[in-house]
């Protein structure tokens, strides 16, 4: 078996108002962003590309821009998910993506039970994981502040 690699993506799909968050197969109460372990050799915004096509569809043409936010966190790897890394690895950096779109769509899912587009704080109290929840946050935050929303072209 292949060890997964402690570094992954998450990719933030939103318009000015809604967030996209995908329903997990494995775990039908938890619901997130697109989100993906680094593979070997490969770079963070690679990683968000095929990321977002294997679960979403969404291919970078017309017009789509993916952005790096430039925040990351560490966060610790849950038990029940650590025999899929190295032993003793217990941690995992994630960098923050975001692709604006300009109105919901409905995506192709290959790894996800559903989607739902929610507005901005229903998203952000239904996201599942912390890091989800303050990436949505600071998406948030740019809004009220009256910059420029991540990811708009």
């Amino acid at each position: 078996m292949a060890w997964k690699h402690p570094e992954s993506v998450l990719v933030l799909i939103h318009t000015e108002d809604q967030v996209l968050l995908l329903q997990r197969k494995d775990n039908p109460d938890f619901w997130q962003s697109v989100t993906g372990s680094l593979e070997p050799g490969e770079r963070r915004r690679q990683a968000a590309e095929r990321e977002l096509e294997e679960e979403t569809g969404l291919r970078l043409d017309h017009g789509l821009q993916l952005v790096e936010t430039g925040h990351r966190v560490r966060f610790e790897i849950y038990p029940r998910w650590r025999h899929r890394y190295r032993p003793g690895v217990t941690h995992n950096w994630e960098y923050e993506f975001c692709l604006c779109l300009p109105a919901p769509l409905e995506v192709q899912l290959s790894e996800h039970l559903t989607q739902r587009w929610l507005p901005l704080e229903e998203a952000m109290r239904t996201a599942s994981s912390w890091t989800n929840r303050d990436a949505i946050g600071r998406l948030i935050n740019r809004k009220n502040n009256g910059a420029e929303t991540y990811g708009r072209s």
